[in-house]
């Protein structure tokens, strides 16, 4: 039986985030948001981090996937 894994929940949110800040970085950043961060479209560039980390994730909780051990018993309680 395999484990709720919350290495796939990480990798959803951040590919979402993602996602977002991709899309407003190529259709929503002004001449005036480029010329703040110094000519850097930072929208852009944190979505594209944020999506690969998400990738990390995602293939981290696939291939290595968590199984309840079925030979162990739980403890007791006193």
């Amino acid at each position: 039986m395999r484990l709720f894994d919350l290495r796939l929940i990480i990798a959803f949110l951040f590919g979402l985030y993602g996602v977002v800040l991709v899309v407003i970085g190529f259709g929503f950043t002004t001449d005036e948001d480029l010329a703040k961060a110094q000519g850097v479209n930072i929208n852009l560039w944190a979505g594209v981090a944020m999506a690969a980390l998400a990738a990390l994730f995602a293939a981290w909780a696939l291939l290595r996937p968590q199984f309840v051990d079925p030979d162990k018993q739980p403890l007791k309680e006193l």
